[in-house]
């Protein structure tokens, strides 16, 4: 059975066997915006484009990034960021690309974007990995049908087995939010990686203010 996350839970990257969980998927899952159609008939769909995205931190600051390469470069550099890419140095995360719609007609069992980890191949200065999702359109959270983030072992296109997940309803304290930083992986003191579920909604517009909330607010929490 995968764990089931709450919001602020620290779970430890093990297996049931008791080996270390290493190489493994993280995935976001979103819906489209349901509506009814002219007179109530039918469902009018709008497609939500949200972009899941990975920070590497380290005690010298942040040390290396996947997000968008789409994201203008001009706007990264104004907070101090390089041009967006989908890999990682060394290739420890790997992006899926970008997901400009969200599931239409309910959850098709897949997830929409996915960084795939290698923690065997993270450099040792890298304490700690943060995902977030940034929406690229003028909806916020409160308005998307449900956003999802799950661990587990496979490939972007086949889930073979779950190891957690962590499930963040539409509610209405997310409205105006057009950000949700997830959750990060984090070197306990004995270096074994662990994973937290943060599930915090913020109102940055922009990939780089949220980046800039993490690193000046979550680095020590």
């Amino acid at each position: 059975m995968a764990i089931n996350l709450v919001k602020g839970q620290k779970i430890d990257l093990r297996k049931k066997t008791g080996e270390s969980l290493l190489n493994f998927c993280v995935g976001a899952n979103w819906g489209a915006i349901e509506s009814s159609g002219f007179l109530g008939f039918g469902k009018n769909h709008k497609e939500v484009d949200l972009d899941l995205s990975a920070i590497m931190v380290g005690a010298s600051g942040l040390v290396d990034h996947i997000y968008s390469p789409l994201y203008r470069p001009d706007l990264l550099a104004q907070f101090g960021l390089a041009p967006g890419k989908l890999v990682a140095s060394g290739g420890a995360l790997r992006h899926s690309g970008d997901d400009r719609a969200g599931d239409v007609g309910g959850d098709d069992g897949l997830d929409n974007e996915v960084i795939t980890v290698d923690l065997s191949a993270v450099s040792s200065s890298v304490t700690q990995i943060f995902f977030f999702l940034n929406n690229c359109g003028q909806e916020d959270f409160s308005q998307i049908p449900y956003a999802k983030i799950r661990m587990f072992e496979g490939t972007p296109t086949h889930v073979r087995d779950v190891f957690a997940s962590y499930n963040v309803s539409a509610e209405s304290k997310y409205s105006g939010r057009r950000a949700l930083i997830l959750g990060k992986l984090y070197r306990s003191g004995a270096g074994e990686w662990k994973f937290a579920a943060i599930g915090d909604p913020t109102p940055d517009v922009f990939v780089g203010q949220t980046i800039v909330r993490i690193m000046q607010n979550y680095i020590n929490s």
